[in-house]
């Protein structure tokens, strides 16, 4: 038996939102973050925009990504602008084929959203301005080592980071006599690697033993996952997008090993987890819009934009899999809304 019984913000730069580097900086500068959801009327300078959209795969919180970026470019462009989106379903080299066809089609700006989808675009053009969205620590995703908040290249856009410390806490809340703490992630995922390695540091410093178990791809989840559930009192899963197309396999064995799971954001919680500090997606998007606006309308120059964070967190519960592992969550949490 386990041990366990009981467990994005427009810009603030001259139009608003927060730039920085590292998970704490990220958190301590969006704190005086204003989040902006109104648009102002649509602007009619009789020029009509192009603009890709490259979606690395179909899920929830990439989807509303797409959706709140659409809606503020229609809000601020009206009839002016023209988006075309494409998704890749979860296939890398796809992301390419995209950004290179949206480049030969001499689009005006091309939204990446999410990591592979934003190195394909960097990798296909260094002109075209790019905006991207759902992105968790743009200096690892771009191979950056001096950051200072902007990239100082053809692109900016919004993260998806949610405060890990602020994840770590609620582990430790919910599940305080825990020993032993599982992440699983795929290993070729820059961003999920960083969220795992900076969350380890502060679940060592409650006490938990941390033991990261990896997977290729999603072939290689249901052995590493058995695993990790053999080993683990509770597992944590970073915001990672093969692990988000796996949520169901993740949860058909963890539900039947009786290892609760706390997740990295809203999509995936509803898949396999129990509890979440999740992010609004939609708004991150609409905010990466608004960038996007500032470029095409404005002239503003992508390398200089600081990256933008979410600033206000919910933390949630999935009322299903805390029914079913017998977990009371405390009244602050939010439930879920189950399909």
């Amino acid at each position: 038996m386990k041990k366990i019984v009981s467990l994005l913000a427009v810009m603030t730069m001259t139009f608003s939102l927060v730039g920085c580097g590292t998970d704490a900086a990220a958190q301590k500068e969006a704190e005086n973050t204003e989040v902006v959801t109104e648009a102002e009327a649509p602007t009619d300078d009789g020029k009509t925009y192009n603009v890709g959209v490259i979606q690395l795969v179909q899920h929830p919180a990439l989807d509303a990504a797409t959706e709140g970026f659409k809606a503020a470019l229609v809000e601020k462009l009206g009839d002016n602008v023209n988006v075309t989106i494409e998704n890749a379903s979860g296939d890398i080299p796809t992301c390419a084929t995209i950004a290179n066809t949206f480049v030969s089609d001499n689009v005006d700006l091309i939204m990446a959203n999410a990591t592979p989808a934003l190195q394909a675009a960097q990798t296909a053009t260094n002109s075209i301005p790019v905006v991207a969205t759902s992105i968790t620590d743009y200096a690892s995703a771009l191979d950056i080592d001096d950051w200072s908040g902007a990239t100082g290249i053809n692109v900016t856009g919004t993260s998806d980071l949610a405060p890990l410390d602020g994840q770590a806490e609620m582990l430790h809340e919910i599940f305080p006599d825990a020993k032993e703490v599982g992440i699983i992630y795929c290993s070729g995922e820059v961003n999920s690697l960083y969220q795992a390695n900076t969350i380890t540091t502060t679940l060592e410093s409650f006490g938990y033993k941390v033991t990261h178990y990896t997977f290729a791809d999603s072939a290689d989840v249901g052995t590493v996952v058995q695993s990790a559930c053999a080993s683990s009192d509770v597992l944590y899963v970073p915001t990672d997008n093969v692990a988000a197309n796996a949520a169901e396999t993740i949860n058909n064995i963890a539900l039947t090993e009786k290892v609760p799971i706390i997740a990295g954001e809203e999509g995936i919680c509803k898949g396999c987890g129990i509890a979440t500090l999740s992010i609004s997606y939609y708004d991150i998007g609409y905010a990466a819009g608004l960038m996007a606006y500032e470029i095409l309308a404005n002239g503003a120059d992508p390398a200089s934009m600081d990256i933008q964070y979410a600033t206000e967190f919910t933390k949630e519960y999935n009322p299903k899999i805390a029914e079913e592992l017998g977990i009371t969550l405390p009244e602050d949490y939010v439930a879920i809304e189950m399909e």
